[in-house]
C-alpha cells in the first residue's frame, strides 16, 4: 500500500489527560515473584489466584494483567489491575472481548460470556515451581474484531507438559475498542503521544506482567518468546518495531501475519466513518465513552461490510503508525534494525485464501470475478499480468489453473506469503537466526476444498489436533499426529535455543534471500530450497525483498 514518506510519518498533536495512572512508562518492574504453594496458589499483581491441575500441567485461567478498560478508561492505556482480597479462583478462562459471534464459531469449553473486563491471561505450567523454564506468550488472531485467548484450539496444557515450558495466551481489545485511532482519543498517560493502538498497548502490559510474575509460574522472564496467528501475527510483527515492547521477547513467531498498518491519515478517516455508522457527525471522546459495547461491535460490522479499499485489508480498523507506538511503518523500522537481536520465525499456509470463501462456498468465480479480486487486492501489478504468471506456473506443475485455483495461489501469495518473506529479508539484515516455513497439509473438511488453509496449523503447534471436533477441520490419525509433534518440537526447541531444529525435523538452517531454504511443513516434513518460488517472481518485482537494488518499503507491506 504505497503511500508518501510524509503520510508514513505523520502523527497527532499531543492531547494532555491528566487523570491517567502511569502503567507502560517503563518505569520499575514489581518484582512479584513468590512461587506457588502446594495448593497451586501464586501471588500476582493484585493478589493470589489458584490453579488447577490438568493432565500434567497446571491451568491458571482468566488471570487479570490490568484494570477492566470501561468508562472513562475506554481508549486509554491499560492501567494495573484492581487488587481483590483472598484468593481468586482461575480455572475458567476470562471473558470474551466484545465482538461479533458467529453461530457455530465456538468450541465446547470456549467461554461465550461478553465483558469490556476482558482484559486477562491465561498460563499453563508443568509447575508453579522456581524453575526457569523457557516462555511461550500467545497472541490470537481473529481479523483484530474477534477471536479469544481462552478458545479450545489454544489450550496450552500439552504444549506446555510436553514441551517443559510455560505457555501464556493473552486476551486482549477487540474491533472498535482495541483500534479506534484519531486524535480525539489523544492521551499522554503513557509519557507520549497515544491516540490509537489500543490493543498493541494491551499487548505490551501483559508482556511486562510476564516479566514481573512468569517467574512464579515456573518460568524464566529473560527467555520470553512471542508468537500469534493472522491478527495476532501481524500484532507480532508490529511488536517487533514498537520501542516499547523493546526487550520483553527475545524470540518471535509469526504465523501468516505480515505487519500491515495504516498511516494516521487513513486511521482517522476510518474512525470518522465508523462513528457515521453510530449515527454520530464527530469523533468526541465524551460520547463515545458512554455508547454500548453492543452498538459499537455492530458498527463495525456494518463498516466491514463495504468494499475495502485496494491493497488494504477488508478490516477497517487495524494498527496504525501513530508515531509513539509505532513510530514507524513496522517493515520500514525492522529493515533499519528496530528488532536486532531477536530470533524469529516466520511462515505461511500455502492455500490461505480458501479460509476466507468460508462464508460462501458457493460463490460463482469467473475470469472477471478473478480479474477484479486480484486488481483489488495486489493493485502494485496489474491483474492480467498476475492471471498470466500464474497460470502458467501451475499449468507447468500440472496443478488446476481455473479461476478459483488462480485466486487462492496469487491472493495467498500477494496478501501473506510474499509480504511475509519480505519481513523475513528485513530481519535476516540484522540477525541470523530467521527461520521460514511453508504448511501444506490439507483440511480434510469440506471435501478437501480448502487445502492447507489459514489457521490450520494452529492445532499443530498446541497439539489440540486431536480433539474430536477440531479433527474433523484438520485430519486426524497417525500422520496428523506426526506433523504435530514435528511443529511442538521445532516451537519448543526454538524458544529454548533460538534455534528450532530437533530430532524429529532434523537441522532447520536459517533462511537467506539467495537459497531461500524452508521447512515444509506437510504429509511429510522436509527442507526444501525456494518452495513453490516460481510465482513468486511476478510480487518480486513490483515489491523487491528489502536491502535488495530498487527495493522499497511501502507503509503496510
Amino acid at each position: 500500500m504505497p503511500t508518501s514518506t510524509a503520510a508514513r510519518r505523520s502523527s497527532w498533536p499531543a492531547v494532555a489527560h491528566p487523570r491517567r495512572a502511569r502503567f507502560l512508562d517503563g518505569g520499575p518492574s514489581l518484582k512479584v515473584c513468590s512461587v506457588g504453594r502446594v495448593d497451586g496458589s501464586v501471588v500476582v499483581d493484585g493478589g493470589w489466584v489458584r490453579g488447577r491441575e490438568l493432565d500434567g500441567a497446571w491451568a491458571f485461567l482468566g488471570v487479570p494483567y490490568a484494570r477492566a478498560p470501561v468508562g472513562r478508561l475506554r481508549w486509554r492505556p491499560p492501567q494495573r489491575p484492581e487488587p481483590w482480597s483472598g484468593v481468586r479462583d482461575a480455572s475458567e478462562p476470562g471473558p470474551l472481548a466484545p465482538q461479533a459471534v458467529s453461530p457455530g464459531s465456538a468450541l465446547p469449553g470456549d467461554p461465550v460470556e461478553q465483558s469490556e473486563d476482558c482484559l486477562h491471561l491465561s498460563v499453563w505450567t508443568p509447575s508453579p515451581d522456581a524453575s526457569k523454564r523457557p516462555v511461550l506468550v500467545w497472541v490470537h488472531g481473529g481479523g483484530f474484531s474477534s477471536g479469544t485467548a481462552g478458545s479450545a484450539l489454544y489450550r496450552g496444557w500439552r504444549l506446555a507438559a510436553g514441551g517443559d515450558v510455560v505457555v501464556v495466551a493473552v486476551n486482549y481489545r477487540l474491533g472498535a475498542l482495541g483500534q479506534l485511532a484519531h486524535r480525539a482519543l489523544g492521551d499522554t498517560s503513557h509519557g507520549g503521544r497515544v491516540a490509537g493502538n489500543w490493543a498493541l498497548l494491551d499487548q505490551i502490559a501483559a508482556l511486562r506482567w510476564v516479566r514481573d510474575h512468569v517467574a512464579s509460574f515456573g518460568g524464566d522472564p529473560s527467555n520470553v518468546t512471542l508468537l500469534g496467528e493472522s491478527a495476532g501475527a501481524m500484532c507480532v510483527s508490529a511488536l517487533l518495531a514498537a520501542p516499547g515492547a523493546r526487550g520483553l521477547f527475545r524470540a518471535a513467531v509469526v504465523q501468516s501475519g505480515p505487519p500491515y498498518t495504516h498511516t494516521a491519515e487513513r486511521a482517522e478517516d476510518a474512525a470518522v466513518a465508523f462513528v457515521h455508522e453510530l449515527g454520530l457527525s464527530d469523533v468526541t471522546r465524551d460520547v463515545l465513552e458512554d455508547v454500548p459495547a453492543e452498538d459499537l461491535v455492530a458498527a463495525l460490522a456494518s463498516l466491514s461490510r463495504r468494499p475495502s479499499r485496494p491493497g488494504e485489508l477488508p478490516q477497517p480498523l487495524i494498527p496504525v503508525v501513530d508515531g509513539t507506538t509505532l513510530p514507524a511503518p513496522p517493515l520500514e523500522a525492522i529493515a533499519a534494525g528496530s528488532a536486532a537481536g531477536v530470533a524469529t520465525i516466520v511462515g505461511t499456509n500455502r492455500d490461505e485464501m480458501t479460509f476466507f470463501a468460508l462464508h460462501d462456498p458457493a460463490q460463482a468465480v469467473d475470469e472477471e470475478w478473478l480479474r477484479r479480486h486480484v486488481a483489488r487486492s495486489a493493485p502494485q501489478v496489474p491483474a492480467g499480468r498476475v492471471i498470466d504468471h500464474y497460470r502458467a506456473v501451475l499449468a507447468r506443475r500440472g496443478e488446476p489453473s481455473g479461476p478459483r485455483e488462480l485466486w487462492t495461489a496469487a491472493g495467498s501469495d500477494s496478501v501473506f506469503r510474499w509480504p511475509s518473506l519480505r519481513l523475513a529479508a528485513a530481519l535476516r539484515a540484522h540477525d541470523p537466526r530467521t527461520y521460514v516455513y511453508l504448511f501444506t497439509w490439507e483440511s480434510p473438511a469440506f471435501g478437501g476444498v480448502l487445502g492447507a488453509t489459514h489457521a490450520l496449523e494452529i492445532p499443530f503447534v498446541f497439539g489440540t489436533h486431536d480433539d474430536p471436533l477440531i479433527a474433523r477441520f484438520v485430519g486426524a490419525g497417525a500422520g496428523a499426529d506426526r506433523l504435530s509433534a514435528a511443529m511442538r518440537a521445532s516451537w519448543v526447541s526454538f524458544a529454548r535455543t533460538g534455534d528450532p531444529s530437533n530430532s524429529l525435523v532434523g537441522p532447520w538452517p536459517a533462511w537467506d534471500r539467495d537459497r531461500r531454504v524452508t521447512m515444509v511443513f506437510g504429509p511429510t516434513v522436509s527442507l526444501e530450497d525456494a518452495p513453490r518460488n516460481d510465482e513468486l517472481a511476478v510480487w518480486e518485482v513490483a515489491s523487491p525483498l528489502p536491502g535488495t537494488a530498487g527495493a522499497s518499503v511501502p507503509d503496510g507491506a
